[in-house]
């Protein structure tokens, strides 16, 4: 019997017409990622806890099962202004609205009601697990000298395990990312040019398995999205975070990734708190860290990520 091996996988995702009915995606539903993390089998386990005559383990039932997967996804253009990026569907699965201004731009923003769900198929090296309805979140991380990433962590019911051929996937429409740079990569918060060598920013849905007689679903139930930004610490008299702080004041954050049509990301917060700050250093710089709490203004607008 030939070994398995752990880097031959694929991983396939589309999005679903009826919730937790299989979408079978295709190798056109391939999705690129790295960092892979599989939970093939969660479940409760309800013991029998039997009276009998005698001792011993007297086994388990496993209850509302599921799965989980975490994995990244480079952050990129779709190669032309306009068309829908390969890891559109994820981020359709994790409550944002997909809206294609054709030639132009696709802008994803938060949605409650009526969130998609996607099938995702997990195939690792010729073993196939099917992940029904699925929903999620995502993390972003842009950090200087590296390839900027999504986490995607995402729940699905758990569908069927089976031996299947590996499917022929292709890095077309797969745009090549771009470095995080100055010259690549421009962020604003609370108005200030920032001089910056880290931002992270998570959406931060709570996604909740719910099993029940005549329905087993997998909802987002809540949302606090927040983020982290390491700056230089300039003098305060250019800005000062304490004072920010302290008196809860809003402002907007903005990051422009790439330079060229067709492979350019813009994340957008138009109302983030400033938490406590923390001191440190880069490269002998001083630096702070501060929490960002990313707050709607008139509702479902904390975050939108386009891509043009």
């Amino acid at each position: 019997m030939p070994t398995r091996l752990h880097r031959r996988l694929a991983i396939l995702n589309k999005i679903e017409t009826t919730y937790g009915t299989n979408s079978t995606p295709g190798a056109v539903n391939a999705i690129v990622g790295t960092n892979v993390s599989f939970t093939p089998l969660e479940a409760e386990e309800i013991g029998r806890d039997l009276h009998l005559p005698h001792m011993g383990h007297q086994g388990v039932i496993l209850t509302g099962q599921y799965a989980k997967i975490e994995f990244d996804v480079e952050i990129a253009g779709a190669g032309a202004a306009g068309t829908v990026p390969k890891y559109g569907s994820l981020l359709r699965a994790c409550g944002m609205a997909e809206v294609v201004t054709a030639g132009t731009s696709v802008v994803y923003s938060i949605i409650e009601d009526a969130a998609e769900s996607s099938t995702l198929l997990f195939i690792s090296d010729k073993v196939q697990h099917v992940l029904l309805g699925c929903r999620g979140t995502f993390s972003m991380s842009f950090e200087p000298k590296q390839i900027p990433k999504f986490r995607f962590s995402m729940t699905g019911l758990l569908g069927t395990i089976l031996d299947a051929v590996m499917p022929a996937v292709s890095m077309t429409g797969w745009s090549t990312p771009v470095a995080v740079s100055k010259d690549a990569t421009t962020m604003t918060l609370h108005g200030w040019s920032s001089i910056a060598s880290k931002l992270s920013v998570e959406l931060g849905n709570t996604g909740t398995p719910r099993f029940l007689i005549g329905a087993e679903s997998m909802l987002i139930t809540d949302r606090q999205s927040v983020g982290e930004a390491v700056v230089d610490a300039l003098s305060l008299a250019e800005m000062n975070w304490f004072t920010r702080a302290q008196g809860r004041t809003r402002g907007a954050l903005s990051l422009v990734h790439g330079v060229a049509a067709g492979n350019r990301v813009e994340i957008s917060a138009p109302a983030v708190e400033i938490g406590k700050p923390s001191q440190g250093q880069s490269d002998g710089v001083v630096t702070y860290t501060l929490p960002l709490a990313l707050c709607p203004t008139t509702g479902r607008d904390e975050l939108t990520i386009t891509v043009r």
